[in-house]
């Protein structure tokens, strides 16, 4: 039993070294106005600085009265250990809060505005989707009108190659008909004019007989 008493004895003393050569820890004034920092454990030391209520100080080495510490301007001196407490006050607690509140208030305001301008570009996305809806069934309309009609022209383009082709030959048969009527028509007048100088003749012919018929009692 008393070797147990021993250990743990042995076991406190180590502790108390240690903490007295290397360890620290972060403590904070007490909710009090101001607390001098003194160059000695007593109120007779000269006053190095002033810390306020939530000022972070690291403890160097810790007293029943007096603690060695060191502020945010590395001063190392003493202060009241009765005025030190291990958690943070409840002023630094508020500015925390305060100063958490107002970075979530940011965000929360950075999040409205891109949300607003999410939506905003989500409904120019909408817009713009149902203006391209509508010119794509104009497209397809158009598309299919055009199907249609060019395969209206496809059969109305064969027509005329038919029709054409048509014209061509009773183009082709008329100028033969044409030129046939007109051999016919020369030989016609060919013969027309055979037919007359034929005429004449017989009567040139016949008149002359006559003629000499005539003279011929006049002279006996």
């Amino acid at each position: 039993m008393k070797q147990h008493f021993k250990r743990i004895a042995a076991m406190g003393i180590f502790l108390l070294c240690f903490a007295a050569n290397g360890w620290t820890e972060t403590m904070y004034v007490t909710d009090v106005l101001k607390l001098t920092l003194r160059s000695g454990p007593s109120t007779e030391h000269k006053i190095l600085a002033v810390v306020e209520s939530g000022q972070q100080l690291e403890m160097l080495e810790p007293g029943e009265d007096w603690s060695l510490v060191r502020n945010a301007d590395d001063k190392e001196g003493y202060v009241l250990t009765r005025y030190l407490v291990p958690e943070a006050t409840n002023n630094v607690l508020l500015a925390q809060l305060q100063t958490k509140h107002k970075t979530l208030m940011q965000q929360a305001a950075t999040l409205l505005e891109e949300n607003t301008q999410i939506r905003n570009e989500n409904k120019l996305l909408k817009s713009t989707s149902d203006e391209n809806e509508k010119a794509l069934k104009k497209l397809r309309s158009d598309y299919d009108k055009l199907k249609a009609g060019s395969a209206e022209y496809i059969a109305l383009k064969e027509k005329y190659k038919t029709v054409s082709g048509q014209l061509a030959e009773q183009t082709k048969r008329a100028d033969t008909l044409d030129e046939e009527l007109r051999s016919i028509e020369i030989n016609q007048y060919i013969k027309w004019f055979l037919a007359g100088s034929g005429v004449l003749l017989v009567g040139f012919i016949v008149g002359f007989s006559a003629r000499r018929q005539r003279r011929r009692p006049s002279l006996l």
